[in-house]
């Protein structure tokens, strides 16, 4: 038992011989001309009393304990506070002062840290306070289609592109205020998206903006393309009016979202920019303005469960953004922009006094389960005596998450945003849409040409940043949609092809272009 004793005692004397207090010296000096700095106040990390203070060249010395933090921090009236881990006998740093000048020369008083997060896939910094936010959001579309053209009445070439090549930066600051721009490259051309200053209210549920960004109207067109469950949007999307010049305010609550605003002319590209400087510098010609609003309630909404109904209704005067004045045409793609051509296309419809746009929509989702559907009406009322022009067009849709995802609602813009992935690998969608869209008035002697597109849809939710695509679509077009007498239709009676319908020698339901082809897209959001 002795011996027992005196070994433990041993042991513990020994022990103690080696857990030594460490003696740290060294030097602080100033970042901004490397002079030292003097009454630096230096403090052992979760000691209360004070260790060490810097003399006039800046020098200091502490003996730190061995169970202590082993940091030191540096504090001086004027400098930031800097913290430093002890990795030897000796440590020598510069304090950087307190007080920054910006790139043109004012003297900043309010600073924030800001802490850098990776939500779901999106960098984002933002200050403790929540005051203050910023984030990318960029992103790429890669795609590629080919056609089953053998029987096509014109020649369609394969081909890949850059659908979209997007560069955005967001924040918010002082908690209220919003301010966005976005950018496309694809094309090889730039072109301005998105650029707008927004001020929300603080209980959340009121905001107004400014800028130039989508108007509201059509839950498909509003619906960032990031979460489009087709690789384009419906046909009948064309009568949507998208981006433009304006000021809006939003009110929404549980139960229902409503959109109103005042617009003006369209600014994202080149050209259209060009139309209206030319317009206003030669002729003085005022820019048109557009009246727009959207109301959509919700007479059931959960967790699982959302219905939704809303209705559109926009009054638009001719816009200086035209190409040519009080003129107006309505022109889309066939579901694709590899196939450049645009079989339906009104070409330019003279003395456009206003344009209606009126539009319903009913959607459901039910957790992995999607229904959505809309139809809008487009009328033009023309100067004079000249015969008023009806176009309209819908499109029904429905989509299913085989691995239990969920399809999420966001109740603020009325629209489906980003699933939740039903597995840890990702899910995968099953989608079938219906569009129709018919541009010929016979009473008003337009013939812009009519469409049937029926896509199939496959999506592969690969995690919160990658999506792959791949859609089979059948596009059955009309004897009118000739794109402007470019495209041909049909044979005449010597079996000839032609782009003149009245010609054409083939039966009711058999003219007009009609192929099928297939469709994928390599998605990255980030």
């Amino acid at each position: 038992m002795k011996t027992r004793i005196l070994t433990l005692v041993l042991t513990v004397i020994l022990a103690s011989s080696f857990a030594q207090d460490i003696s740290v010296k060294g030097n602080v000096k100033n970042s901004d001309d490397n002079k030292a700095v003097k009454g630096v106040e230096v403090r052992i990390k979760g000691a209360l009393k004070l260790a060490a203070t810097t003399d006039i060249e800046g020098n200091f010395s502490v003996t730190v304990p061995e169970k202590s933090s082993k940091k030191l921090i540096f504090s001086a009236e004027g400098f930031d506070k800097q913290e430093v881990k002890i990795s030897g006998a000796e440590i020598n740093i510069t304090l950087v002062p307190s007080e920054r000048v910006n790139q043109y020369g004012k003297t900043i008083n309010n600073r924030t840290a800001m802490e850098v997060e990776n939500r779901d896939g999106v960098l984002v910094m933002e200050s403790k306070d929540k005051q203050f936010k910023t984030w990318f959001d960029s992103r790429i579309f890669f795609d590629g289609g080919y056609f089953f053209d053998k029987e096509a009445l014109n020649p369609i070439g394969n081909g890949l592109a850059i659908r979209r090549a997007r560069f955005a930066l967001k924040s918010n600051l002082w908690n209220n205020w919003y301010g966005e721009i976005d950018l496309d490259f694809a094309g090889a051309a730039m072109e301005l998206k998105d650029a707008y200053i927004k001020y929300t209210t603080n209980n959340k549920k009121i905001n107004l903006k400014a800028g130039n960004y989508k108007e509201g109207f059509s839950m498909e067109s509003t619906t960032t393309s990031r979460y489009l469950t087709f690789m384009e949007r419906s046909l009948v999307n064309e009568f949507a009016p998208s981006r433009h010049l304006g000021i809006n305010a939003t009110v929404w609550d549980k139960y229902y979202t409503v959109i109103g605003g005042v617009h003006f002319q369209k600014v994202g590209e080149l050209e259209e920019v060009a139309f209206s400087k030319d317009k206003n510098k030669k002729e003085g010609v005022d820019e048109g303005y557009s009246l727009t609003a959207r109301l959509v309630g919700r007479p059931i909404v959960s967790d699982n469960l959302v219905v939704h109904i809303g209705g559109n209704f926009s009054y638009r005067l001719p816009k200086t953004s035209w190409e040519i004045e009080n003129a107006y045409r309505v022109s889309t793609r066939s579901l694709t922009t590899i196939n450049r051509k645009k079989y339906l296309d009104t070409d330019d419809i003279t003395d456009v006094e206003n344009r209606m746009i009126y539009g319903a929509e009913l959607a459901v989702a039910y957790k992995n389960i999607m229904f959505q559907s809309e139809y809008i009406a487009h009328k033009m009322n023309r100067i004079g005596e000249l015969s008023q022009v009806n176009q309209d067009g819908f499109y029904a849709q429905a989509a299913f998450l085989i691995f239990g995802g969920k399809y999420n609602y966001n109740k603020s813009e009325a629209e489906f945003t980003q699933v939740s992935r039903g597995k840890k690998w990702g899910d995968i969608e099953l989608a079938f849409r219906y569009d129709y869209l018919n541009l010929n008035d016979f009473s008003a002697e337009v013939y812009g040409g009519s469409a049937n597109g029926y896509t199939a849809g496959l999506n592969f939710y690969v995690n919160d940043n990658v999506k792959f695509m791949l859609n089979y679509v059948y596009m059955n077009h009309d004897r009118y949609a000739n794109g402007k007498g470019k495209l041909n239709v049909g044979h005449d009676a010597d079996g000839v092809l032609t782009s003149d319908f009245r010609a054409i020698v083939e039966k009711a339901g058999k003219a007009g272009d009609d192929f099928g082809f297939i469709q994928a897209r390599i998605e990255i959001d980030f």
